[in-house]
């Protein structure tokens, strides 16, 4: 049986190569599959994680972009673990909203902004790998959904109120059994283990195969993509460590108070390991969650 080749991970593809015009079609391929309608990209917009050095965070990554029908989609891929994430897409929806709004222009004229996650942790509880969320206003009396008059569906060319909100995407990668029914499924094989399959055939996966081949780098981007993974695994590990031993020290201490106090100690000690390697006080800020404050005085 063929072994297929290792692919170039979803992020480091956002961050380096779908920023280009002509591999545009990779991602419209991936939404128009998502979303369930042809996707056609105008334009790439300026987003403030896509940064390129070293030093700079590398927990997520996420790309914004315009559609032919004026939609913005922020395309986010996350790694650890957050309790606040579903407030940070939240954020993040409402800061592009008032971001592409120009002075002086009525409400009407607020971007339809769709919020793509792909996530590599448990978000909460549930048993499917990807959920939808919009905005619908139900009466507390007979239960039936408001809905746009003749005249606002001609303002603002949408059939319902849901259409003009924010709505979101969480695809959680951990929850995919990996097998493959329909087309949306083989991209979701493809952002989960970085493979695709001979007999696939949603739109444009061929094209990401060709495109995201390892193989094809050359030397120092093989370099540079090898030291991001590397960090990636680093992060997770010091995520995990942290955690295991806060819960063991809070055993130690009790259930509800010391299993604060425990994590809270493990992650201080992680801080000083991390300070001992020579890691800068700002990227033990990011992956621990202390204050720089707090770090210089370990």
């Amino acid at each position: 049986m063929k072994q297929n080749r290792k692919l170039i991970s979803f992020d480091w593809a956002i961050k380096k190569i779908l920023r280009s015009k002509a591999n545009f079609g990779i991602l419209e391929g991936f939404l128009s599959e998502l979303l369930f309608t042809d996707i056609h990209i105008l334009e790439i917009l300026e987003s403030e994680s896509n940064q390129d050095t070293h030093d700079n965070k590398f927990n997520w990554v996420d790309i914004k972009v315009k559609d032919d029908d004026e939609r913005i989609i922020i395309i986010e891929v996350q790694f650890s673990r957050e309790l606040d994430y579903l407030q940070r897409i939240l954020y993040a929806t409402s800061k592009a909203i008032t971001e592409h709004l120009p002075v002086s222009v009525p409400y009407a004229e607020v971007s339809k902004v769709i919020s793509v996650n792909i996530l590599h942790f448990d978000l909460g509880k549930g048993d499917d790998y990807i959920y939808h969320g919009t905005t619908r206003f139900m009466g507390l009396h007979n239960q039936t959904e408001l809905e746009l008059s003749d005249e606002q569906k001609n303002l603002y060319a949408a059939q319902k109120i849901a259409d003009l909100y924010p709505e979101y995407y969480l695809i959680e990668l951990r929850n995919f059994n990996d097998i493959a029914k329909d087309t949306l499924d083989e991209w979701i094989y493809f952002l989960k283990n970085e493979q695709i399959e001979e007999s696939f055939t949603a739109k444009w996966l061929k094209q990401a195969k060709e495109t995201l081949d390892v193989l094809k780098m050359n030397p120092q981007e093989r370099l540079a993509y090898e030291r991001h993974q590397d960090d990636l695994h680093y992060q997770a590990s010091m995520y995990q460590s942290t955690y295991v031993l806060g819960k063991l020290e809070g055993k130690e201490e009790g259930i509800a108070i010391g299993e604060e106090r425990g994590l809270k100690k493990g992650v201080l000690q992680t801080a000083k390991k991390m300070k001992r390697a020579g890691i800068n006080n700002a990227d033990i800020a990011e992956i621990t969650g202390l204050t720089v404050v707090e770090i210089e005085f370990l």
